[in-house]
Formats: structure tokens, C-alpha cells, sequence
């Protein structure tokens, strides 16, 4: 989007795209809808692909902007640049280039070994743990082995780890279902089970804090990664669930026990026995969720929460964590994990993920 043609083909294209932006812009700064949801609109139901957010943040906001103040010289005050598209522009935010746009993006480290499934990004005394392994982001036992690596290598260097995703439309969707069909309950369920409930406390007794960014979806296993993390800020188009009921199972990572002591027995019984996700404005209403900002503002409202953490004394910050995760946890998760391995044995779960990956409805026989 270098140039403004006058005439033909190109000019056609090129209008459309540049209003295409600016409506959606306006119905952003009106409070309609998120970026997220304004752009799977446009794609889903005008059939362009990327969305005009996604799409501008490849072109570089700056070449839009610039794009855009032509097009007003030229067609009109119906192309005057959006003041959030101006705001972003005179942020540094200017798109993937940048590391920032309407969407974050990450920027990993060179120096570091990155992982198959999370990215590691590191600024200062703050690491950014990017899960990427889209486009649900579902947690294997690779990826719990990732942040389980990179969480080995960052604690005792940095203060703060926000945990985020590196994809607009998915925090996490949860466990990979295929790969547990591939598992012996066992040995290799049991492992996997282990290696996250060990990743889990680590994280919430450790003297470096932890902060969840949540994007998007974050069910399952991505809800119960999110509760393992001392904050949990949401966009306003995110949702939370634990829907394992659905499939014939039960939380495994820790949603049976960190969940009840987030947001209350009773909310935390009718979140895991009906499965049915919350929207972000719940879960902030429920205690799930520290805060909720617009979409676009939620990489620079989890780092200015990891600035101002970093800033707290580390000892104290330990002392805090650690005497606050006492109590009956280790008790409740090696409970859960007993249950885990009896529910996800049975006849009904056999049944219920067959059902998922057959999209069908299940049919339960208490077996």
C-alpha cells in the first residue's frame, strides 16, 4: 500500500481495503465489537482474509496511515485516518514489524534455543512465554515440557513471565484429545499429569511472579494453565471453561482445585459439572480474572503489570506466594489425579472423545 492508484483494478482494491479498515475502526472506537471478533467477522462473512486488522498490522500501520491521508486528499473525508490508527502509529506500534499492531506479535529471542511449541521472548527482567503451536494452541505433552523448560531456564533470572499466545483467535483450546488417545493412562497419562501439576506449583510458589495474558479462548487445560498463574488479565473477547464433563472426563491440571479457591465451591462446581464457558466480564465479576480491557490493549496493560511487579521486593514476593499456596492443594491435585485416571479409563470417555473428534453428540452410559 505504497501509492493511491487513480484508476482500474488496483484503485478498486485498494478503496475497498482502506474503507474496509476505516469501518472497521469506527465500529471498534464505538465499542461494538473487539478487533478479534470484527475481524473473524470480516472474514466469515465478507470473505476477506486476513481481517483488515491482521491485514493492515502485515502492511505496517505507518505505510496505512500513510496510505489512508492520501486517499483523503483524493476520495474524501471518508478515508480520514481512524484516531486509534493514528494513536497506535504515534505509539511505535506500527504492525508484525514492530512486535505490535492492532495484535501482538512475537519477537524471540536469538540468543535462546526456542522451543517447538512456546516462543521465548525476554525484555529485561521480564520473559514473554508465546504458545505457538496454532491454531488451537492445545496443550500436549510437548508444550507442558516447553514451558516447563523455559519456566527452568527464566525463574531465576527474571521477576515476571507472562504467559501469552501467539495467535489473535486462541489463548488455548486445552488438552490435545488425540494425543491423550495415544496415552496409557498409566504411565504416560500419569507422567504428563505429573510434569504439569509440578509446573503448576512451581510457578505458584516461586518468587517470580507470573502473568497470564489471556487473548482469547482458554478452555481446559488453557484455563487451568491460566489459574496456575498469580494474575490472569483477560480482553474483553475472551472466554473461560473447563468443558472435560462433555467429553466423560474430569479437570486434570488442576481446574478441580485451583478453580473453588479462585471463585468459590458453588461457581466452581456449576463451571466444572455443566462445562459451559464464562465470558471475560464474568470471570473478572467471579475473581477468574484480576482485569478485562479492550483487546488491543492487553499486551501493553500485561506488560505494564509485569513493570510495576517487577519493581516488588523478592523475598517478600516468595514468602506472599509460598505461605498462601499452603493448605490442602498438594492434597486436592493428587486427589484430582486419581480421579482423572479413573474417569479417563472409562467406557463413557472412550465415548465421549470419540464423539468430539467425530463432532457428534455423545451418549453417556455411566460404564
Amino acid at each position: 500500500m505504497s501509492t493511491v492508484e487513480s484508476t482500474g483494478t488496483g484503485a478498486l482494491v485498494e478503496r475497498f481495503g482502506l474503507k474496509a479498515l476505516v469501518e472497521s475502526c469506527l465500529v471498534l472506537e464505538e465499542g461494538v465489537a473487539g478487533i478479534k471478533d470484527i475481524d473473524l467477522g470480516m472474514m466469515a462473512g465478507a470473505g476477506i482474509m486476513p481481517g483488515p486488522f491482521a491485514r493492515a498490522d502485515e502492511q505496517g500501520l505507518d505505510v496505512v496511515l500513510a496510505g489512508l491521508q492520501r486517499a483523503e486528499s483524493e476520495w474524501g473525508e471518508q478515508f480520514t485516518p481512524p484516531l486509534i490508527l493514528r494513536r497506535l502509529v504515534a505509539q511505535g506500534r506500527l504492525g508484525k514489524k514492530s512486535g505490535q499492531g492492532f495484535f501482538p506479535y512475537p519477537q524471540p529471542d536469538e540468543t535462546y534455543s526456542q522451543k517447538e511449541t512456546v516462543l521465548l521472548e525476554r525484555r529485561g527482567d521480564i520473559a514473554i512465554a508465546w504458545l505457538n503451536r496454532p491454531p488451537a494452541n492445545a496443550i500436549s505433552p510437548a508444550l507442558i515440557a516447553d514451558l516447563a523448560a523455559i519456566w527452568s531456564d527464566v525463574e531465576s533470572e527474571v521477576r515476571v513471565l507472562v504467559v501469552t499466545s501467539s495467535t489473535p483467535f486462541t489463548f488455548s483450546a486445552g488438552a490435545d484429545i488425540k494425543e491423550f488417545t495415544k496415552m496409557d493412562p498409566a504411565t504416560d497419562g500419569a507422567a504428563l499429569l505429573d510434569s504439569a501439576h509440578a509446573l503448576g506449583r512451581s510457578m505458584e510458589t516461586s518468587s517470580t511472579f507470573t502473568i497470564a495474558a489471556v487473548n482469547s479462548v482458554a478452555f481446559g487445560g488453557g484455563c487451568e494453565l491460566a489459574m496456575s498463574c498469580d494474575f490472569r488479565l483477560a480482553a474483553q473477547g475472551a472466554s473461560f471453561g473447563q468443558p472435560e464433563i462433555n467429553l466423560g472426563i474430569i479437570p486434570g491440571f488442576g481446574g478441580t482445585q485451583r478453580l473453588p479457591r479462585l471463585v468459590g465451591e458453588g461457581k466452581a462446581r456449576e463451571m466444572n459439572l455443566i462445562g459451559e464457558p464464562i465470558s471475560a466480564l464474568e470471570a473478572e465479576r467471579i475473581g477468574l480474572a484480576s482485569q478485562v480491557v479492550p483487546d488491543h490493549e492487553l499486551f501493553d496493560t500485561a506488560m505494564s503489570w509485569a513493570h510495576k511487579l517487577s519493581e516488588k521486593a523478592p523475598l517478600a514476593a516468595g514468602a506472599i506466594k509460598t505461605v498462601s499456596a499452603q493448605g490442602d492443594l498438594d492434597a486436592g491435585l493428587a486427589a484430582e489425579k486419581e480421579g482423572f485416571g479413573s474417569a479417563f479409563s472409562s467406557e463413557d470417555a472412550k465415548e465421549g472423545i470419540a464423539a468430539f473428534l467425530g463432532k457428534r453428540q455423545a451418549r453417556f452410559q455411566g460404564k
